[in-house]
């Protein structure tokens, strides 16, 4: 039985709001690689990204110098709608779990669409809109993405094109249903619409996609559409560079309830939200004030922070992105069908992948099944249904409960809800039948798939 009296939300004012992001790059011991022109293996400049993004996206992309970074006043009035979003201390959890931890959970579900990608989709339009940009493409996994651009698209008079990963269009028809109600066109993928979609089509008819096929339709489409560009709603710097207004409200919030966390935790896909929630936090372990330890939560269906290699990669299916420096299954990995939707990449950002390099965070994969029943249980002790990426951090924060559990240690963890999933409940409902499965990539596998890289590191 959920008891709401026992879970106290620790909430800022509007005025608290961040007035500038965090950026973590100018603090990394080591910096990472840049980004590669797949032609000549050159190190790219901002403006090699003009014709593809918004020249401010651009900037902030290739912005290893500055640790700050100002939100513009217009942005930060649009954040307003929604944040400061509450910090909750998960007593619920806690004693359902019998820990001696102290767990809390901040509350991205909060926002319009449901999650925390709307911090970065505000932004980027609005980098679009004052250029004098027109049409922007994107893609999106579970639907969040595309829920947020399409809503910040038509904030700004911005007409919006989604490729939408065909499982997932299948999958959860509701979230299509929202980006259709804000004005977005939304095409599952891969489709015929484009030269990338139609390769693939033609090569494997029954293929369900995934989000490297849809970011190759969605760049394509930018690429020959007049006054159009692209956004992306994970794994570049400036992606992460957004969401950092979690961690840093966050820290505030902590502060209000006179703690700091032992742990961090994020689920991870690309690694928009786990670099939101950490890396404010982070800048004080990289400083030698703190030594909290963060752990990214991934599907052990698509393992490329635990399994992945480290290797200049495409971020797309097709070879159309420039090259990243990453851990990755391999651009062509075709994960399994999973209902979080929103982790079935192949790769990890470059940020993220060095500092997994350098043993500055680490990472856990979590089963299907696993996650699910970390949400059912969630639910019930705090009334929240989660979304399924997001049970994915549920689920690992439940595995460090335990551990402190067991120890006798008083923990304090702090996890990303980076979204809600009351629009997934058929997978519930799959789930609740016994009808979903785990799914594991075998060895052979990661290194079939990553064999054909060019072995630029």
């Amino acid at each position: 039985m959920v008891n709401y009296s026992n879970s106290k939300k620790f909430l800022l004012q509007e005025k608290e709001i961040p007035t500038a992001w965090y950026n973590i790059i100018p603090s990394m011991p080591v910096k990472p690689r840049p980004m590669l022109n797949p032609a000549t293996k050159q190190p790219l400049a901002a403006e090699d990204l003009f014709p593809l993004f918004s020249e401010e996206a651009a900037k902030q992309e290739m912005n290893f110098t500055d640790s700050w970074i100002e939100i513009p006043e217009q942005v930060r009035d649009l954040y307003k709608i929604w944040r400061p979003t509450p910090l909750v201390r998960a007593r619920g959890l806690e004693k359902m779990l019998d820990t001696p931890a102290h767990i809390y959970f901040k509350n991205e579900s909060v926002s319009p669409v449901g999650s925390h990608k709307l911090n970065s989709a505000i932004p980027q339009a609005y980098y679009c809109k004052k250029q004098g940009v027109t049409n922007i493409t994107t893609e999106t996994g579970a639907g969040q993405w595309g829920a947020a651009l399409s809503l910040a698209s038509r904030m700004f008079g911005l007409d919006l094109a989604v490729y939408m990963v065909k499982i997932s269009y299948t999958q959860k028809p509701y979230r299509r249903s929202i980006m259709e109600t804000y004005g977005a066109e939304v095409v599952p993928s891969p489709s015929m619409s484009t030269k990338a979609g139609r390769k693939i089509i033609t090569e494997n008819p029954n293929y369900q996609g995934s989000l490297g096929t849809a970011i190759s339709e969605a760049v394509e489409l930018a690429m020959s559409t007049p006054n159009c560009k692209y956004a992306l709603g994970s794994v570049l710097n400036h992606v992460a560079l957004h969401q950092t207004v979690i961690g840093l409200e966050a820290e505030k919030q902590m502060e209000m309830a006179e703690e700091y966390p032992d742990v961090v935790i994020g689920c991870f896909g690309g690694g928009s939200n786990f670099s939101g929630i950490a890396f404010p936090f982070m800048r004080h372990n990289l400083a030698g004030e703190k030594n909290t330890r963060f752990i990214a939560a991934e599907p052990s269906s698509c393992p490329k922070l635990t399994r992945g290699v480290m290797q200049y990669d495409f971020g797309d299916e097709a070879g159309y992105t420039p090259l990243i420096p990453m851990l990755t299954l391999g651009h062509t990995f075709a994960p399994a069908n999973i209902h979080a939707g929103g982790l079935r990449y192949h790769g990890a950002g470059a940020v993220v992948s060095q500092l997994m390099q350098d043993k500055l965070m680490s990472a856990v994969d979590i089963p299907q099944l696993e996650s699910f029943e970390a949400a059912t249980l969630f639910a019930k002790a705090e009334g929240i249904i989660p979304a399924p990426e997001s049970a994915h951090a549920i689920a690992a924060t439940i595995r460090e409960a335990l551990k402190a559990k067991e120890s006798g240690e008083n923990k304090v963890i702090l996890f990303n809800l980076s979204g809600h999933g009351l629009i997934d409940m058929t997978a519930y409902d799959r789930y609740l039948a016994g009808d979903l499965a785990n799914y594991e990539v075998t060895d052979e596998q990661v290194a079939a798939n990553t064999a054909n890289l060019e072995k630029i590191i």
